[in-house]
């Protein structure tokens, strides 16, 4: 087994975000107000919130999640999407396929939102430093890794190489697709991207992330995978990690469903020993693998 002890943490490190006070209440949302949505593809879309007067914007480690509410329908667990080492609006990228979400997605400039957090474990940035990083990334699960390739691209020089495999349905699905191209353009990153059903217009790669990883350069005694997308996909993604030599605890992956109330008070989220929204959403595969193939978990 490879030897992931935690290295000494970097100066930019990011501190946990602080405790909030115990008089307050963890189900009460903070009001945000919308300055702007931005239509991302055909079903997903991205809201730039920032505090109404008087409040605070909430620090937030990559891979943490708010509960977003739209007042008067409910609320949902979205990934922060947005870059952790500037201030500004909170960004949320959200596919638009249930009650809640669609609500989101009608609103205005103006218009009031309840964000609730952050919550939840982070992506592994520390640990990875010093080490070659790969992001496996399926369809919006880009959106959760996003924070985590703005930080290894603000401190380049922690890292070894990077790399980002990304797929999605078809190219009109491909998430930030203008980004997907500056980090292509770089020297210093590797970005291969794919679609499982190609246009008359797409020129690139055909078929499933998962086949990035064979095509990959990195050192994979030396490498941190971070891996978000289906569960089917995350589940062959690992296999393939794998197979390339990574151990097991080299492999991270976020685990968002079911998650309710973020707090652990439904267990809704419960995975085996696991609350999701507590002890996750990212997990090491160690900590998720013996779950994954019980029936009904």
């Amino acid at each position: 087994m490879s030897d992931l002890s935690s290295p000494t943490v970097p100066h930019h490190a990011f501190p946990r975000p602080p405790a909030p006070p115990a008089s307050a209440n963890p189900m009460l949302p903070q009001v945000h107000l919308l300055q702007r949505l931005h239509r991302e593809n055909e079903d997903t879309f991205t809201l730039e919130l920032a505090p109404a007067q008087g409040g605070t914007l909430s620090a937030f480690r990559p891979g943490q999640f708010n509960m977003v509410y739209s007042f008067g329908v409910g609320e949902v667990p979205i990934s922060i999407s947005g870059d952790p080492t500037k201030g500004g609006p909170m960004l949320h990228t959200i596919r638009a396929v249930g009650g809640v979400t669609q609500a989101l997605c009608r609103l205005k400039k103006g218009a009031a939102v309840g964000l609730r957090g952050p919550y939840g474990t982070a992506w592994p940035v520390e640990k990875a430093a010093g080490m070659d990083v790969v992001i496996v990334a399926g369809g919006i699960g880009l959106a959760p890794l996003r924070p985590a390739i703005y930080h290894i691209l603000n401190h380049r020089a922690d890292y070894g190489r990077f790399v980002i495999l990304y797929g999605a349905r078809s190219p009109r699905d491909l998430l930030y697709p203008k980004e997907l191209e500056t980090w292509g353009g770089r020297f210093d990153v590797d970005v291969l991207v794919t679609v499982d059903h190609a246009t008359g217009q797409w020129h690139g790669s055909v078929g499933v992330v998962p086949q990035l990883i064979k095509r990959s350069a990195f050192d994979s005694k030396q490498t941190i995978a971070m891996v978000c997308g289906p569960e089917i996909m995350m589940r062959f993604a690992a296999r393939a990690l794998l197979e390339r030599g990574l151990e097991e605890e080299s492999v991270w992956l976020s685990m968002e469903r079911n998650m309710k109330c973020a707090v652990g008070f439904c267990g809704h989220c419960q995975l085996g020993p696991h609350f999701i929204c507590k002890d996750g959403a990212v997990f090491s595969l160690p900590q998720i693998a013996p779950y994954w193939d019980v029936r009904e978990l």
